[in-house]
């Protein structure tokens, strides 16, 4: 079908939302994967500590309260809007179920 300015309109395309014809059975759906919440007990463990070194290649020493220290680096949120640490910054970090030497630092408190 011609445009008012005279060319022809591309054929429509299917997004893959056509109906099946009446009469033929499709298989369901698979079931949307939930993401994990922090309740779950298999998430992150969440933590407050303190920079205590600098490290080559965005790592960082950081000790929380009970004396143990993580190696860790920061998330890519905190790389991608520039946010510099240095040692004494108070920081929060999700430590991982599976190491429980290595973390991720995701906010800087101060």
């Amino acid at each position: 079908m011609p445009t008012p300015n005279g060319r022809k309109s591309p054929p429509q395309r299917n997004n893959g939302t056509s109906r099946a014809p009446q009469g033929v059975n499709r298989p369901a759906a698979a079931p949307v994967k939930q993401k994990k919440s922090a309740n779950d007990g298999e998430g992150e463990i969440e933590m407050e500590g303190v920079v205590s070194a600098v490290l080559a290649g965005t790592m960082f020493r950081v000790r929380v309260a009970s004396g143990h220290e993580f190696l860790a680096h920061i998330s890519g949120k905190m790389r991608k809007r520039f946010i510099r640490l240095v040692v004494g910054d108070k920081v929060r970090i999700e430590v991982s179920p599976y190491d429980m030497s290595k973390a991720r630092i995701t906010f800087r408190l101060n």
